[in-house]
């Protein structure tokens, strides 16, 4: 090695350490997860890209920004790998997915961090809120971003394509999903030292889909279920989702009723998947009582149901109307019968009743279903499947 090429490495070396130090002291969560993140210098890359694993910036490329988007580009790619932005691609289009993960990345850094970026680089700030499968949907199926995807289409992807497949890549992809795991839950950990309280929300958002769709949006339902004084935020959802907290949970029985969207306009893979997540909701927690309805423009039901019960076959087919169903939740609520909540699993192409019930709803909306904000009462969420969902809920079914 020479003299120089020796000098320009710890030249690198020393401005990625600045550009560390600096997101350290903007923010506790952003700067401890940089630094688990190994970063290498190469020609081999025309600005800055990841693997999902290490980090890979072109020198020359770094020296010439300023201070504050040295910073911005290392957590740009940062927040890519930890996010698991290359190994959650799936089948999904490269390019396409390449532009909502720099969506999801660069909202958090503009608006959570409040640094700058380079010149000519993406932002949808409309879609800033939205994970990356569901910008990637957005993407995908609304005329409004045509521009932006045909404009950014052709641009250098940093989203670098994994080496492996099969069972080598599995073991791969494991490997790093709890680098990064174990990298999230110590930045956590230090932003709760250093006094700051929860995560950004923008990250939170994205973070709520690095499992796969079923368990984030039963984590969801589980802070409706439960009725105790325990606080579940503190709890990995995963591990709630997956049965591990039960002995917390057995000190009373709940009645739910959940509402099935049988109409024409959820198709086979997104009905199969409600009911396997309805499934596991009935298997996970055993002190729960479910009144179980199919309803299209009809209501179907109730089909009474408790722990590990089979789920009936489907019946509908027809139009979307949400009104037969409210309507007999606040029946049951008048005559005193009423569930503790409502969870409604739709495409919220419907027509919603007038007013809203007395009783806490919880939406569950299927992708390219209508906007989470045009849901006219309770909370909504997304159920967005992952492209390896089909096997799994082929596999359940």
């Amino acid at each position: 090695m020479s003299a120089a090429t020796q000098g320009s490495d710890e030249e690198f070396e020393r401005a990625i350490s600045v550009a560390r130090l600096r997101l350290t002291r903007i923010s506790p969560f952003f700067g401890t997860l940089a630094l688990y993140a190994r970063v290498i210098g190469t020609d081999g890359v025309p600005t800055a890209a990841t693997d999902g694993k290490d980090i890979y910036v072109n020198p020359t490329f770094f020296a010439s920004l300023p201070s504050d988007q040295r910073s911005s580009v290392l957590m740009h790619e940062v927040l890519h790998a930890a996010l698991l932005h290359v190994t959650r691609r799936g089948g999904r289009d490269a390019r396409l997915w390449n532009i909502a993960a720099d969506v999801v990345v660069n909202g958090m850094i503009v608006f959570e961090l409040a640094l700058d970026l380079p010149a000519d680089t993406i932002m949808i700030p409309e879609l800033r809120q939205l994970s990356v499968v569901e910008v990637y949907h957005q993407l995908q199926t609304d005329p409004r971003w045509s521009t932006i995807v045909k404009r950014f289409g052709a641009s250098q992807q940093d989203l670098l394509e994994p080496a492996e497949s099969g069972e080598i890549g599995a073991a791969r992809r494991n490997a790093i999903a709890e680098h990064w795991n174990a990298a999230l839950r110590q930045a956590e950990s230090v932003n709760r030292l250093r006094g700051r309280g929860k995560i950004p929300l923008g990250l939170q958002r994205e973070l709520e889909y690095l499992s796969t769709a079923r368990l984030n949006w039963r984590a969801y339902l589980w802070r409706f279920l439960v009725r105790t004084p325990t606080d579940f935020h503190e709890f990995d959802r995963r591990l709630i989702a997956r049965g591990y907290y039960l002995e917390s949970l057995k000190s009373e029985t709940i009645r739910v009723a959940i509402a099935v969207d049988t109409s024409g306009s959820v198709a086979n893979l997104e009905l199969r998947a409600i009911l396997s997540e309805v499934r596991g909701i009935l298997a996970a927690y055993p002190d729960i009582l479910v009144d179980l309805y199919y309803a299209d423009s009809a209501l179907h039901g109730p089909f009474p149901l408790t722990y590990g019960a089979s789920i009936p076959p489907a019946i509908g087919g027809g139009g979307t109307d949400f009104r037969p169903f409210f309507a007999a939740m606040e029946a049951a609520r008048t005559s005193g019968n009423g569930p503790a909540v409502c969870v409604y699993l739709t495409d919220g192409l419907g027509t919603f009743p007038l007013e809203a019930p007395e009783i806490p709803v919880l939406w569950v909306l299927i992708a390219g279903g209508i906007n989470l904000q045009d849901v006219p009462f309770g909370e909504a969420i997304r159920l967005i499947l992952e492209p390896d969902d089909q096997e799994a809920i082929n596999g359940r079914a």
